[in-house]
């Protein structure tokens, strides 16, 4: 009996190990005929090295990136097409992959590069546009037609970049009490209090922080407490270190991703380990690499490693839930690179292991 009761320990105990190396995976992108359709949806098991495609999504012009409802039940994407640009709601099947289209509608700002939602409402970042749009959710998930426009003014110091205001990202904050709103091109992070009640000024104004000239503020990151944001700077490469308390934003630290002679930056994304504990952000430009900061118990940084990612332009990546792994979607080279995560130290490693992808823009687990 004892003999059997061991077996069934070393079978569980091998299930699990099985299970904690398998993922499922949102991939939005850009389209191409010859490379992209769409939306994918992928199981993963590193154990046996599967990539299962399990569902695209076609039809939709360059949903370059995704939102997931925390119920798993929606997915909402960006088509980034100009003028023509939109928001579109799609019904989930978590279990299968399945996304079924239900509507879409135009952003009124050229060119969104993300997508953020609530139980009432979706907010796309309008780059071209520097704007942000904000669209009613139905019960079924769909859209409403955009009810608020939000438009930015303004310009910053570096004349290629920064001659009119492109919005990078809007985000929540954990107590959905707030949105922030990133803006390259004037160097501004703006608070927005967020009333979802509201039927016409469901986003207000309440602060706005300059950050360093010509730095080109792209993604941040709340703590989960929503008391600190990691916020990464596109055109210099900075990192910073923003405190919140009652909508108003503090700096408290910046370090950089630049720390290679001549390199030519385009950072890209920024996420937190799901312990809080480090800090890892992605660079573009000539740089094409990935930054890893441990973070002290006041919330500030200290570098820790900077390593290749892989393929050329690192986007977005993803840390698994389990904190194991980081996958690094690279647009130019087709391939998301998966990189093992030492959970104590931090530190990535290559595993060589990726997935051919047709210019992954987004990722999300699921």
């Amino acid at each position: 009996m004892k003999r059997i009761d061991l077996l069934l320990i070393i079978a569980l105990l091998q299930t699990l190990s099985v299970q904690s190396q398998s993922y499922h995976l949102l991939i939005g992108t850009y389209t191409n005929p010859d490379k992209s359709q769409g939306i994918y949806s992928y199981n993963i098991n590193l154990k046996t090295c599967a990539f299962t495609q399990q569902s695209d999504a076609k039809g939709i012009s360059n949903p370059s990136f995704l939102a997931l409802t925390p119920d798993k039940k929606y997915v909402y994407s960006v088509s980034e097409n100009g003028d023509a640009s939109s928001a579109n709601a799609f019904q989930f099947d978590s279990k299968t992959g399945k996304l079924t289209f239900l509507n879409t509608y135009l952003t009124k700002g050229a060119d969104p590069c993300y997508i953020a939602t609530t139980p009432d409402h979706v907010f796309t970042a309008n780059y071209s546009g520097g704007s942000v749009s904000v669209f009613g959710r139905k019960a079924d998930g769909s859209l409403t037609d955009a009810l608020q426009i939000i438009q930015h003014v303004g310009k910053s110091v570096n004349a290629e970049r920064q001659g009119e205001p492109h919005v990078h990202q809007i985000i929540v904050s954990p107590d959905k009490k707030y949105t922030l709103v990133n803006d390259l091109g004037t160097d501004k992070v703006t608070v927005y209090a967020y009333n979802p009640l509201a039927k016409t000024d469901i986003l207000t104004p309440v602060d706005t922080l300059n950050v360093k000239p010509g730095s080109g503020p792209r993604h941040s990151v709340f703590t989960k407490d929503g008391k600190r944001l990691y916020l990464v700077h596109e055109i210099d490469g900075t990192v910073s270190v923003l405190g919140m308390k009652n909508g108003k934003l503090k700096l408290l630290q910046e370090t950089t991703l630049d720390r290679k002679a001549g390199t030519v930056n385009g950072a890209a994304d920024i996420h937190l380990s799901p312990d809080e504990k480090y800090l890892y952000a992605t660079n573009r430009g000539s740089a094409d690499d990935i930054t890893c900061f441990a973070v002290a118990a006041d919330g500030k940084l200290r570098f820790k490693q900077q390593i290749p990612t892989g393929g050329k332009m690192p986007r977005n990546f993803a840390i698994t839930p389990d904190g194991q792994y980081v996958f690094v979607g690279h647009q130019t080279t087709d391939n998301i690179v998966i990189f093992k995560r030492n959970i104590q130290t931090g530190l990535l490693r290559n595993t060589r292991k990726q997935i051919k992808v047709g210019s992954p823009v987004c990722l999300l687990f699921y």
